[in-house]
C-alpha cells in the first residue's frame, strides 16, 4: 500500500496517514501542499474536520526562517513573563510541538475561505520547492503575513529519527516520493464519538474512496530504508 501512496503523492493526490495506537491514534488526510486546490482544503474540512495545517522540512524552515512556536513564546515571555507558563508543553504523548507560525498569504482576503487556503498552502509548497532545490534563502515577510489561518508545522530534524508524529510522517513520505517536502494535513474526527475517527472508520473511508490508507510503522521503516541506501550510495 506504501508503494502506491508514493504514486498518489507524486500525482498530488491524497493519502491517509495513521500514526501509531500508542500515540494520537489518529488518522490524517495528507495531500502534497504544491497541488492543493479549493476543493481540496473543502475535503479536509468537510472529511477531515480538523486542524488544517502544512508540514515542512526542517530545512526548508531554516532557509524561510520559521522558528517553533515554543522558541518564539520563550523569547517573548522574557518581555511578557505570564506568557512562561503558557508555554509549558505538558501533553501525555510527545514531548514538544510541531507548531511554527500561523499565517495567511499577503493576496488572500480573510485568509479562511477554501480558495484563500488553497492559495496560503499551495504558495507555502511553491516555495517550499524553490529552496529546497536551489538552496536559498526566501524572505517569506514578502508574501506571507502573521497571525493567519493556516498553520505551519516544522518538522523534526532527523524527522522519524527524532519524532514521529503526523508532520514527520508526511514530509518523510513526500521526500521518498521525490517531491516538495511540503504536505497540508488534517486530522480526521468523528461527530457522534466526538473523538478521532477510528482506524476501522478510516480505512473504511479510504477503501470507499480508493485513498491509500498508510500506517507510520510502514513510513518509518521504509524512509530508514530509503536513508541507508542514499547513505550507500554516496559513500
Amino acid at each position: 500500500m506504501i508503494e502506491e501512496a508514493l504514486k498518489q503523492f507524486r500525482m498530488g493526490k491524497p493519502v491517509l496517514i495513521y500514526d501509531f495506537d500508542d500515540r494520537e491514534g489518529e488518522t490524517d488526510i495528507a495531500i502534497p501542499a504544491i497541488a492543493v486546490t479549493p476543493k481540496d482544503v473543502a475535503m479536509m474540512r468537510i472529511d477531515g474536520g480538523g486542524l488544517i495545517c502544512v508540514s515542512i522540512h526542517p530545512v526548508a524552515a531554516e532557509k524561510l526562517g520559521l522558528p517553533f512556536m515554543h522558541d518564539i513564546l520563550k523569547v517573548a515571555s522574557e518581555k511578557m513573563p505570564e506568557l512562561a507558563n503558557v508555554s509549558r508543553f505538558d501533553i501525555s504523548y510527545d514531548s514538544r510541538s510541531s507548531f511554527s507560525l500561523w499565517v495567511n498569504h499577503r493576496n488572500t482576503f480573510t485568509g479562511i475561505t477554501d480558495k484563500d487556503r488553497a492559495l496560503t498552502i499551495r504558495r507555502i509548497g511553491e516555495i517550499v520547492d524553490y529552496v529546497m532545490l536551489n538552496g536559498k534563502r526566501f524572505d517569506f515577510g514578502k508574501e506571507f503575513r502573521s497571525p493567519g489561518h493556516v498553520a505551519v508545522l516544522r518538522a523534526a530534524d532527523g524527522l522519524v529519527y527524532d519524532r514521529v508524529g503526523q508532520t514527520e510522517l508526511s514530509v518523510a513520505l513526500a521526500e521518498m516520493a521525490g517531491i516538495a517536502p511540503a504536505v497540508a494535513i488534517c486530522e480526521m474526527l468523528d461527530a457522534e464519538t466526538g473523538k478521532a475517527l477510528s482506524k476501522k472508520k478510516a480505512k473504511e473511508y479510504a477503501e470507499s474512496r480508493g485513498i491509500p490508507f498508510v500506517e507510520g510503522r510502514e513510513i518509518v521503516r521504509l524512509y530508514k530504508e530509503f536513508k541507508e541506501v542514499r547513505m550507500n550510495i554516496f559513500e
